[in-house]
Order: structure tokens, then sequence, then C-alpha cells
């Protein structure tokens, strides 16, 4: 039996590298888990979870051209496998391997989706995947704020890590088709917004507000506005390039992830800076303001906040982004999950991975030492009252899982040749 709505939380595999490529910044290894991976999945289950945001390091994993190895996700994924847990597979979070260099090698799109392709033929039971997380972000924190990967400050740089991330995506989602071709695809993207803080930085507001949907318009073939169109030409993109994307995307695939922290909005001054803004318009505004744009079925993928000194900071905020989940749903958007992220505390998230000080961050359902928190507690009492009662939605607007121990009786009545996911999944 496949979830109905779907809770999850992930386990965070960041990789990127700073210091000029120098110094990997492997949450997996930060936060322990390549030593108690056993026991994080023991905590997936403990919450009562089926689904779990997770992927393999990448930089470990993809050795060469048609070199892998397997060593870890075999152990992992075997592991998921038999506990019946559904993993959303996360194939690339923030990094390359260094033989491929970052995101302005022109050969990183079809390399990626060799990967993909492979790890789909070697894990033929793994339904739904995140192939590129979040990338906007990628693209914005390597190339126009240069703390990342390449650590470029310009339009250049960022339309190429742009065009070169999404086209990867692109053809990652089609590799995978080509082994699991009722694979499901969901995009976890980075939700935003950018404040004007007054008359004279309106039109630089509406850049960025323009800019921030870029990612998601390449990647669901949708046509840019005129002044983005002009914007990725001016700073290298091609016309030929362009017109991949329009004829080449798998929306109908697709659900549309977002994230939400208190992070994601921003003001603008009039010389194009920004700066936080904290929560303003909220989780439901913004939401709305993308779904109206892609009219996709929607998933929370990420939220949290720090563990503050009363101890119920995250409590409230889990309560918080629950309520704007429910209103969301109740103004008639099919939101299908929601998701805590990530499974434990996450290390030098306070600087956005930019610097190595091995500061823990208490944003996890449970800290380091895999103690259980105020939020995790929450979460589990939260998903035990709410995941048989939600408003019952059509039998065809309920999203097609197929969990891995269904894998084998269900992989004879896939049909190659048909769509997924009647109406939730349509255009």
């Amino acid at each position: 039996m496949h979830p109905g709505f779907i809770f999850a939380t992930g386990i965070e595999n960041s990789n990127p590298t700073i210091n000029g490529g120098r110094t990997r910044m492997d949450e997996l290894e930060k936060c322990g888990h390549y030593r108690h991976w056993k026991l994080d999945f023991d905590l997936v289950q403990e919450l009562g979870l089926r689904v779990l945001r997770y992927g393999p390091p990448l930089h470990r994993c993809y050795l060469g051209p048609e070199r892998y190895d397997w060593e870890f996700a075999d152990l992992t994924f075997n592991d998921l496998r038999r506990r019946n847990i559904a993993p959303i597979v996360d194939l690339c979070h923030f990094g390359v391997p260094d033989w491929i260099g970052n995101f302005q090698n022109p050969d990183f799109p079809e390399l990626f989706a060799a990967y993909a392709g492979a790890f789909a033929r070697r894990y033929p039971w793994v339904q739904m995947y995140t192939p590129i997380n979040e990338m906007w972000i990628c693209a914005v924190f390597s190339t126009l704020y240069g703390w990342w990967n390449e650590q470029m400050r310009t339009d250049a740089a960022f339309v190429t890590a742009i065009k070169h991330v999404v086209k990867a995506n692109i053809l990652a989602m089609h590799a995978i088709l080509k082994v699991r071709p009722d694979a499901l695809f969901i995009q976890s993207e980075s939700t935003e917004y950018f404040h004007a803080e007054a008359p004279d930085a309106i039109g630089p507001a509406e850049l960025n507000n323009a800019r921030r949907f870029l990612a998601l318009d390449l990647n669901y073939g949708r046509r840019v506005d005129s002044e983005m169109y002009e914007y990725l030409l001016d700073n290298g993109m091609s016309r030929e390039e362009y017109h991949f994307f329009l004829q080449h995307n798998l929306k109908h695939h697709c659900i549309m992830g977002n994230d939400y922290y208190q992070t994601n909005e921003h003001y603008v001054s009039a010389d194009g800076m920004t700066r936080a803004a904290g929560e303003i318009f909220g989780y439901a505004v913004i939401t709305h303001q993308y779904y109206n744009r892609y009219r996709l079925p929607v998933m929370h993928t990420e939220t949290n906040l720090c563990q503050g000194p009363a101890g119920d900071e995250a409590v409230y905020w889990l309560k918080k982004e629950w309520a704007n989940v429910l209103r969301v749903r109740n103004n008639g958007v099919p939101l299908i999950g929601f998701t805590w992220y990530s499974l434990t505390d996450q290390v030098d998230w306070d600087t956005a991975l930019r610097e190595d000080n091995g500061n823990v961050n208490a944003l996890g359902l449970f800290d380091l030492d895999r103690k259980i928190r105020p939020v995790g507690v929450a979460y589990r009492e939260l998903v035990r009252a709410w995941e048989t009662v939600l408003p019952t939605k059509s039998i065809c607007l309920q999203v097609p899982v197929v969990m891995p121990h269904e894998y084998d009786t269900e992989l004879s009545t896939i049909d190659p040749q048909s769509p997924v996911g009647g109406s939730l999944l349509g255009q």
C-alpha cells in the first residue's frame, strides 16, 4: 500500500567545494551518517515515516566516465528496500566530483545523465528522484555569491551554470525514464521572494523576482519573459540552447517540490544588494505564486528552524509551516507532501557551508548523538495525527507511488507508452 499524503524527512547530502576547490563540505561525513547509517534509518522508522529524501555521495560514487563505486550505495539502498522505505533519490546536491570540476564544465550534463542512468539500472526499484537539488540555489551560490564550487560572481557564470545544471537535470530524467517508465521527479527548488526596500529599489527587486524562476522555467519548458530572454542571451545562452529547454522538458512527469525557510525572503536596495528579510509573506503566499506559474502538484520538500534557547522555537515553526500546508491544500492546490529537513542536526549550515568551522546547528529532528529533539517528538505526533485524516482526494488524484516491496508485482502492469498519474501529473 502506497502512502496517501507523503510525510518525509531527509538526510543532508550536500557536498560543495570551497577554498578554490581544495575543501569538500561533505555533510554526510560531518553529520556522521557514514558511520551511523543503520541507526539513522532506524530513526526514520521510529518517526513513522515511509518516505525519505536521500542520495548517495556523488563525489564518492562517480569516479570517472563509466567508473562507479557503489559499495556504500549498495549497503544503504539495499537496506532501505528491505525496510520498505521509499527514497526520493537526491543524485546531485550542490557539488560534483573533482574530475568534473564545477558547473562551468560543458560536459557536465551528459556526464551526469550517464551517472543517473547507471544508478537507475542498478536500483530499478527506485521510483522517485530529485536528480539535481535546488538548481537555482546551486547556481546562485556558486556563481553570483561566489561561495561554492567555481566561486565566481558574474552574470555570465550564472547563466552558464544554470543552463548546464538544468540541462543535466532534464537529460537525467530522460535517462531514468528509459529504465523506470513510471518514474516521478520531485524538483525540490527554493521558493524565494525579493521585497523592494524603497521606490528606487523596485527595478532591482523585479529583476530578482524574475530571475528566481529561471531554473524551473527552463526545466518545465516555460517561455521566459522578454527581460529574462535578453538576460540569458546577453550572458552566453544561445537561441539553440534556449530552444532545447522548450522542446525536451518532462513537465508531465514532475511534482514541484518547494523549499521554504525564514531566509527565503529578501530586502533589495537600490544598488541591487540584498539582505535577509525574515518571514513576511510566508510559505502559503509564495507557494501560490509558484503554483499559479507552473500548475503542477506541489510537495513541501524542505523546512527547518534552529532549536533556540527556549527549546520550543522549532516546534512552533513546524506548527506554523503545517498550518500553511493545510491552508494551501484547502485553497485547492494539489499539495501532496511535507518534509522536515533534515533528520539530524547539520554542520556549518549557519554559514551556508561556505566556511569549514565545524559548527553544529540544531536544525534536526534528532541531534548528532541521535537523541530526539522536541521538534522530533512534535513531528512524530503530527504524522500520527494527520496521516489518515487529511482531506480525501479522488483516487485519480493520488500520487502513483510504488513502494519498494511492491516493485516486483507492480512492474508487470507498467505500460511504458502511457503517461503516469492521470490528472495529478497532467499538463
